[in-house]
């Protein structure tokens, strides 16, 4: 079984020309056409049983387009073999983060996703602060983009670990994420700071930087019940991405972990059959 807990689709009328945009910024290769058609068939190629969708709120503005998208995408390919599961997506700037906090729990979403790059916001600001406050009260979970955005690279970093650090410290939500290993370009700090502290870290985008030996290191400080597998498809192909995790040697209890175990308690699925 296998679980990627960050992928990312858009809607089909704007798929094409945001992965172009993202693609240019970024320097990436988009290995889907960025539509939830083009994930699922990602998911089912590479054997995937799961992935996770995590949509951004660029403004506040956004949040109901933006969650009734990835509700529809919960509504069709929530249920089957392969399936989708789409967090929502929160602004810290938005009015009533406690309501829309809540309105978000009782649309069924598990968790939000949060990006203070796109979102122009330090992870320390008090939006995200409360944002996560609400999560840990409704029992949700927030996964962040953390380190450089590769289509940011001549702007501040917004999620450092230090700034990831104060803020874990301040919260203390055991339901955190840390997308790109804990922070994207800064493995060291990653594992000086971070590996150990109670917070998830995904493997999306980052393993073939990191190398086998760094995530073996950061591996055995952080422990393996914390970490999740995940892609950041389309940037990322999710088939080469698991076979990169099972050409590290690792053994079976812990590569079960990392590529469904872990997931599956933090979604709160039950057995083998994965059901919500």
């Amino acid at each position: 079984m296998v679980i990627d807990f960050h992928t990312h689709a858009f809607p089909d009328k704007i798929a094409q020309k945001t992965i172009e945009i993202l693609a240019e910024k970024s320097g990436a290769t988009p290995h889907t056409d960025g539509t939830v058609k083009g994930l699922y068939a990602q998911l089912e190629s590479a054997h995937a049983d799961l992935g996770v969708a995590l949509p951004v709120v660029t403004n506040p503005r956004q949040f109901d387009s933006i969650n009734r998208f990835a509700k529809g995408i919960n509504e069709q390919y929530g249920a089957g073999k392969t399936r989708i599961v789409s967090f929502g997506g929160i602004h810290p700037a938005c009015e009533d983060i406690d309501g829309k906090m809540r309105f978000l729990k009782e649309s069924g979403f598990l968790g939000v996703k949060i990006h203070p790059d796109y979102q122009e916001t330090f992870i320390n600001d008090e939006g995200y602060i409360r944002i996560l406050q609400c999560a840990k009260e409704l029992d949700m979970i927030v996964v962040t983009h953390a380190g450089v955005d590769e289509g940011y690279k001549d702007f501040p970093v917004r999620c450092p670990p230090e700034l990831a650090l104060e803020v874990i410290q301040r919260v203390g939500h055991s339901k955190f994420v840390l997308a790109h290993f804990g922070g994207n370009r800064y493995t060291q700090k990653v594992y000086e700071l971070l590996a150990g502290q109670d917070v998830y870290f995904d493997t999306s985008f980052v393993l073939a930087d990191v190398g086998k030996e760094i995530f073996q290191k950061t591996l055995q400080k952080h422990g393996a019940d914390r970490i999740l597998f995940a892609t950041d498809c389309p940037w990322r192909d999710i088939g080469e991405e698991i076979a990169r995790i099972r050409s590290y040697g690792l053994t079976k209890e812990t590569e079960e972990k990392i590529l469904w175990r872990n997931a599956a308690d933090l979604l709160g699925i039950s057995g083998e059959n994965y059901e919500l």
